[in-house]
């Protein structure tokens, strides 16, 4: 376990009851109860937690019946119970759901659908139920491809929940700790990383850091078979890289042999304004991981990659799943993919995440406890500091503002090493009318917060 508390601490409350305090003046205090007697390991958001029973588009609704705007999850990307995709799942459920060993042409057709999305040449989709399951195969998938064994991630990252994704996911590890397999290279941040915005060639300065990371995989008998990287670098505060970052990083890591895998649970299907983040960077990755949005709360993942690489691993390693890529998950990802392109997602995502970034900077005139604004399309990261000179994280301060924007009817979220950063990530559906609405929440709370 890591000594320092705030690897750990990801914006969201410990399941141990000791952690509510005078847990009868809370909502629902049986039902807390209850779930900590039954799913002990199970987190749960805020301090007095929400007991949510339904949602429509970009709301959600309690059980009394007030309504929340949902600026945080990024599930149901096209919206809550979206219809046309609650219709395509009723009526596929309906007809049959099997494993996809036999032949069905819905799961060719979505495969066809969702690779045609990619650049050239990423044709080929292996489908999973969830983003750790897609992050666990990649990896195997580049082992099996470059015959090394070390993967070079970023410090503090989180690509998921398996044995292997969590080796992987080094917030939990420390920036020392982790496998001999498993070697970190600093975030490109520049807001309070080692190189700063405005310096000359940031881009290539943070990409050596990877140099040293391969050797030190080679000096442990490892080699290098993969670089796996969220390009919305997520859990390290949802950073803005330098434009040449990803480029100088995916030659370095070629020239080692090993193979660039984009973690696009976050990122991907329209989040930053386009289709997928990595492209924001001018890089073609030889894999690419899917989650989160894929399904709009349907599980369904999936690994996109080249026929190459496809062919080798399958020579090789034998990949089967019961529940990946059966007609009912392919029914449910065909209509995301139908509502992301007939209604001009990708588009709106872009306008609406425009205006929402011109309002965070006005907050920012107004509160000097926001010392950062960062992110593309609707997904926005708002660094709070307790000074703007020393760039003090502000982690209290940024701990109570998602809990006083819940009781405001807005939710948000938390993310960084530091837990300071605000995290702005609603379904694509937001329109500027839910901008309005957030910005003078949080206009309000941070009125109220104070500095230091």
């Amino acid at each position: 376990m890591p000594a320092d508390k705030d690897k750990l601490d990801l914006g969201i409350l410990s399941a141990d009851i000791g952690d509510f305090a005078n847990i009868s003046g809370l909502a629902h205090p049986d039902l807390i109860n209850r779930r900590h007697a039954h799913m002990g390991g199970a987190p749960l958001m805020y301090s007095d937690p929400i007991w949510i029973q339904r949602g429509e588009g970009v709301w959600v609704y309690d059980e009394a019946g007030r309504r929340y705007l949902d600026c945080y999850n990024n599930v149901p990307c096209v919206g809550h119970c979206n219809p046309r995709v609650v219709d395509a799942l009723s009526r596929q459920s309906s007809q049959l759901n099997i494993n996809s060993r036999y032949l069905h042409n819905l799961i060719v057709e979505y495969a066809e659908e969702l690779t045609a999305s990619f650049p050239q040449g990423l044709d080929h989709c292996f489908f999973v139920c969830t983003g750790s399951e897609a992050n666990d195969l990649a990896v195997r998938m580049a082992r099996a491809v470059t015959g090394a064994n070390g993967v070079v991630v970023m410090s503090h990252a989180y690509h998921g929940a398996t044995t292997l994704a969590y080796e992987l996911s080094t917030m939990f590890s420390g920036t020392e700790g982790g496998p001999d397999h498993v070697a970190q290279v600093e975030p490109p941040d520049l807001f309070r990383g080692s190189y700063r915005a405005g310096e000359a060639e940031v881009g290539k300065k943070y990409a050596a850091f990877v140099d040293g990371a391969i050797q030190s995989l080679e000096e442990r008998g490892q080699g290098c078979a993969a670089f796996l990287c969220d390009p919305l670098f997520d859990s390290q505060g949802g950073l803005e890289a330098p434009a040449d970052y990803l480029q100088q990083v995916y030659q370095r890591v070629r020239k080692a042999g090993g193979l660039c895998i984009a973690d696009e649970v976050q990122g991907g299907f329209a989040r930053t304004g386009i289709l997928w983040s990595f492209e924001r960077y001018g890089v073609v990755p030889d894999i690419v991981t899917l989650g989160k949005p894929m399904g709009n709360g349907h599980p369904l993942a999936a690994v996109v990659t080249t026929r190459d690489i496809a062919e080798r691993f399958s020579s090789s390693a034998f990949y089967g799943n019961t529940f990946a890529g059966n007609p009912v998950s392919a029914a449910v990802g065909k209509a995301v993919l139908e509502e992301i392109h007939s209604r001009d997602l990708v588009t709106h995502a872009a306008r609406t995440g425009e205006y929402l970034r011109q309002r965070l900077v006005w907050l920012q005139s107004r509160h000097e406890l926001i010392g950062n604004i960062r992110g593309f399309g609707l997904y926005q990261g708002v660094e709070l500091v307790s000074d703007r000179g020393s760039l003090q994280p502000a982690k209290e301060q940024a701990r109570a503002v998602p809990e006083a924007m819940k009781e405001r009817g807005v939710l948000i979220g938390l993310t960084g090493r530091h837990n300071n950063v605000l995290k702005i990530r609603p379904p694509l559906v937001f329109d500027k009318d839910n901008v309005d609405e957030l910005i003078a929440a949080l206009d309000e709370v941070l009125t109220t917060t104070t500095v230091g």
